[in-house]
């Protein structure tokens, strides 16, 4: 399997994680937020088991589809990170139609919008970078 199929992969296997952390006791605080920082909730849930299913499918099925997942859940969710950050709701969850621009310090968004940033910037550089690279 070539590296553009394994980054692919590990992406399913990260989401599949990402959606357990619901699941995990201890990760939650009193108020039901994993980390302290966000509330995951079943919508996210299908969110990441879909995006895990997506990447693990193109993984398997060519380095073109692999690519194609990099690149397009790359962009998707950096700037979902992106737009949590600036304005402390994103558009993947509809959080920003749900919520509206949240007044959040901006730490706290950040780290909040923080997985999506790094996930998105990895997959984006991976898709649109590495599979380029011999």
């Amino acid at each position: 399997m070539d590296r553009t199929r394994v980054i692919a992969a590990a992406f399913a296997v990260v989401l599949l994680g990402v959606t357990a952390l619901s699941y995990i006791p201890g990760l939650k605080d009193a108020q039901g937020l994993t980390f302290g920082l966000f509330k995951l909730n079943l919508f996210n849930d299908l969110l990441h088991t879909f995006s895990a299913l997506w990447a693990g499918v193109a993984a398997y099925v060519s380095r073109r589809a692999a690519a194609t997942f990099l690149k397009l859940f790359g962009v998707l969710y950096f700037l979902d990170g992106l737009m949590g950050t600036m304005i402390g709701s994103g558009y993947l969850d509809l959080g920003v139609l749900i919520n509206g621009v949240l007044d959040l310090p901006f730490k706290f968004k950040f780290l909040s919008s923080l997985p999506h940033l790094v996930l998105g910037g990895i997959a984006a550089f991976s898709g649109f970078i590495l599979d380029k690279r011999p």
